[in-house]
Formats: C-alpha cells, sequence, structure tokens
C-alpha cells in the first residue's frame, strides 16, 4: 500500500540474508526445494514508467489529429492532389521534429530539476542526519505507525543514505528518484508516433485517392482503434474511450475545414 514499507522490508530482508549467511556453517546446504517453497512470488505490474508510453500515446494522437486537420482544411480551401501532398508531407515531418524536440527539452528540464532537488537532499542528510531522521519519523507516523515503530523503522532507513533518499524523495517531492523518464526514450517515441499518426491521413492521398472524405474516413477508423487501444492499456470502458477519440479528430477537422473554405473562397 505504501512504497515507503516495501523498501523498509527490503532493507531488513537484504539484513537478515547477510547475518544468517554469516552465521550458517560453511558445511551446511540449504535444500533447493526448501528455499523456493520459502520464498514467495510477488506479483507483478506492468512497466509503465520510462516516459515512453505517455510520449508514444501523446505522439501519435497529436499526428492524427494535427494532420488530418490540417489536410482537411487545405483540401476545404480547394487546394490539388499535389498541394495536399506537399502540405501532409511537409506537416508530418515538421510536426514529428517539433514533437521530439519538445518531448526532450520537457523531459529533460524536469529530470535536471529533480537531479539537483535530490543533490540538495542528499547533502541535508548528510550535514544532519539527526534532524532528518527525526523528519523521516515524522512522516512515517504521518502513514499511521506509532511513534516507537517510526523512530525504529526511521533508524534503519536512515542507516542506508540511498535508502533514507528514496523515501525522502518519495514523501517531500513526490518523486521516485530510480524511475526517472529517459529523454531520448521520450523524444524518440513521439518522434516516431507523430509520424505514425500523421501518416495515416496521408495513406489514401499517396495512394492516388483524391477524395477528401476517405481520407476522413481513415482518420475516423484510426481514432476509434486508438481509443480502443488505450481503452485497453487503461483497463477502462471501449466505447467511452473510442468515442472520445473520435469528437475530437471530428471537432478539429471540422473547425480546420470550414476554415480553410471560408478563406480558401475569399481569396480565389
Amino acid at each position: 500500500m505504501f512504497p515507503f514499507l516495501d523498501d523498509l522490508e527490503l532493507v531488513r530482508c537484504n539484513r537478515r540474508m547477510s547475518t544468517a549467511a554469516a552465521e550458517r556453517p560453511p558445511t551446511a546446504a540449504v535444500p533447493t526445494a526448501s528455499v523456493e517453497a520459502s520464498v514467495e512470488r510477488p506479483h507483478t505490474h506492468r512497466k509503465v514508467s520510462g516516459g515512453w508510453l505517455r510520449a508514444a500515446v501523446f505522439g501519435a494522437m497529436d499526428g492524427l489529429v494535427t494532420n488530418t486537420s490540417l489536410i482537411a482544411g487545405v483540401g476545404g480551401g480547394g487546394a490539388g492532389h499535389s498541394f495536399l501532398i506537399v502540405s501532409g508531407l511537409a506537416g508530418l515531418v515538421a510536426g514529428a521534429f517539433s514533437m521530439a524536440a519538445g518531448e526532450w527539452t520537457s523531459v529533460h528540464t524536469q529530470n535536471a530539476m529533480v537531479n539537483s532537488e535530490l543533490d540538495s537532499e542528499r547533502r541535508e542528510l548528510i550535514r544532519r542526519p539527526e534532524a532528518e531522521k527525526a523528519e523521516l519519523a515524522e512522516m512515517l507516523m504521518r502513514h499511521g505507525l506509532t511513534e516507537a515503530t517510526a523512530q525504529a523503522a526511521a533508524r534503519e532507513i536512515a542507516a542506508d543514505t540511498d535508502v533514507a533518499l528514496r523515501f525522502h524523495a518519495r514523501e517531500e517531492l513526490g518523486i521516485d528518484s530510480e524511475s526517472l523518464p529517459s529523454e531520448r526514450v521520450a523524444a524518440g517515441s513521439s518522434f516516431v508516433a507523430f509520424a505514425l499518426g500523421a501518416l495515416i491521413p496521408l495513406l489514401p492521398i499517396l495512394s492516388g485517392f483524391f477524395a477528401l472524405w476517405l481520407t476522413l474516413l481513415c482518420s475516423g477508423v484510426a481514432a476509434v482503434a486508438g481509443g480502443l487501444l488505450v481503452s485497453r492499456l487503461t483497463r477502462q470502458g471501449p466505447m467511452r474511450g473510442a468515442l472520445t477519440q473520435l469528437a475530437m479528430v471530428a471537432a478539429a477537422t471540422a473547425a480546420t475545414y470550414w476554415i480553410g473554405h471560408l478563406i480558401g473562397g475569399a481569396v480565389r
């Protein structure tokens, strides 16, 4: 329930294993079956950290919405087939690089700020160990531990500076210092995802079909599929996710189409 309890149990487990190894006679052998039976297999979770999932989902939907809207706006203004191809490909390339640059900059800035705060906290743990230990005990008591238990746990945790730093990072900064997102992963994921999303409305045009409704149909199908995939990943209602994504694509496309139609009629 509480992440700090997992770390505390890990510290205690490591110490018990070290003590048992030191006290065990050199010739003593522990049966493999007994060891396997005594170890409870923990349940597993899907890996959601690293920065790739949010960047990939955001990039794919942004690419789909942006290029569908761009093609609809240009097509609504009366542009020809070749101009739709040029504008669609330009939007794909420019948008993919823009997404990658934005993701890298934002994640890099966030990680730099987090690392700066972690360095500051580490200095405080070394410079004022007793004060930080008392602060840690107070944090543990806020989670429901009694004063005696919190103080005992704080002493165990404070014995390892790295473990203590993880506790303070979670409680004071609200972060997991060992699961910071990667700038390169975020940038790469958003670049590829945006390009794939932006390519979908271009497929009919690149195949030689000029009908704008076919582009919109492909984008609508892709929006529904994307909504269903997101709903599956997040274990939410599939119909709601599909309709939400479709509504966003439809709203953006309708707005840019009519703007392009009005501007195209005015300049002709």
